[in-house]
């Protein structure tokens, strides 16, 4: 009877290791089945942390550790991408431009990435030495000559001067932003241009009166000649908002589109469509201006640069038949 009870119970032990085997072959089986990798995980505060996972992709391998990306965190690899044996996974901090990006794309702003990593280039600044030309002025001086009659005699030829401007400018993708004048510097002096308008007074041996009369008439002259013109301060401006102001349009106040050779600014003496004689050449009145007063007259030309170079002269004007 005993040795049967013993027989019965190393069965029941042969059966247990059995079993036991089985299950560790079947645990061996699906291990190898399920291809398990070592993957190390760096936190942002550089805790580092090894793992054993069946699991590519970087997201799933997150999830599964309970591991949260924040709003500024970055982790490379991509959370889309599938990784490999050694494969190691960093979670460090975006920078601004991320941060700002991903904002603006959470918002719905229809972009590129290009378009919105222009928006936060870098800003350079540049140091440029700049020289400009500084017209010269026409000055005129009315003479007496009992001689001879000599009219817009040049007795010294007009220069421009050179002005030398340093800028600081701000750059943004080769675009200019801002320009700040840090020194101006003149290194040459303009030269006026002198004129001189002779005038007539005819002189008499008769009596006292016929005397103040020919000096009345002198000083009347002063501002004509004879064909009836007067001397006119004769400026020039251009269609740009540094002439017209930022309500430029390149429409005169007649309503006319200003047009260089034809088109000058004039006070309202002149009616609109008067044809005035400038030194010779005939303009008409189409324009006006809040600093065109009295002996001053207008010229329109076609760029700034033109404006600049004509300067201030001072000419005969008349109304031309």
């Amino acid at each position: 009877m005993k040795k049967e009870q013993t027989a019965s119970i190393s069965l029941i032990k042969i059966i247990c290791i059995s079993l036991i085997l089985l299950f560790l072959s079947g645990i061996g089986v699906m291990a190898v089945n399920t291809n398990l990798i070592d993957v190390k995980i760096t936190l942002r505060n550089g805790y580092e942390m090894t793992i054993l996972t069946s699991k590519t992709k970087v997201k799933d391998i997150l999830e599964d550790n309970n591991i949260i990306l924040k709003e500024d965190e970055k982790v490379t690899p991509n959370l889309d991408e599938e990784i490999v044996e050694g494969t190691s996974i960093k979670i460090t901090d975006k920078s601004y431009n991320e941060v700002q990006i991903a904002k603006i794309s959470e918002e719905g702003v229809q972009t590129s990435l290009d378009d919105l990593l222009k928006n936060y280039a870098p800003i350079t600044e540049k140091i440029v030495v700049e020289q400009v030309n500084i017209p010269f002025e026409t000055i005129t001086k009315n003479t007496t000559n009992t001689d001879q009659e000599t009219t817009n005699k040049v007795i010294q030829e007009g220069k421009d001067g050179i002005k030398e401007i340093t800028y600081k400018i701000k750059y943004q993708n080769e675009v200019e932003l801002e320009r700040t004048v840090l020194e101006e510097k003149v290194i040459q002096e303009p030269v006026n241009k002198i004129v001189q308008v002779n005038k007539v007074v005819k002189t008499t041996s008769r009596s006292s009166t016929t005397a103040r009369t020919s000096t009345a008439t002198a000083q009347t002259n002063n501002n004509s000649n004879s064909s009836g013109s007067q001397i006119y301060k004769v400026t020039a401006y251009c269609p740009c908002s540094k002439c017209c102001g930022k309500y430029a349009s390149g429409y005169t106040a007649a309503g006319t589109k200003a047009t260089a050779g034809r088109t000058v600014a004039a006070s309202s003496k002149f009616a609109f469509g008067t044809k005035l004689n400038i030194n010779g050449k005939v303009y008409t009145v189409e324009d006006r201006g809040g600093a065109i007063k009295g002996n001053r007259i207008d010229i329109f030309v076609s760029s700034h640069a033109e404006a600049l170079k004509w300067g201030v002269k001072y000419l005969p004007v008349s109304v031309a038949n």
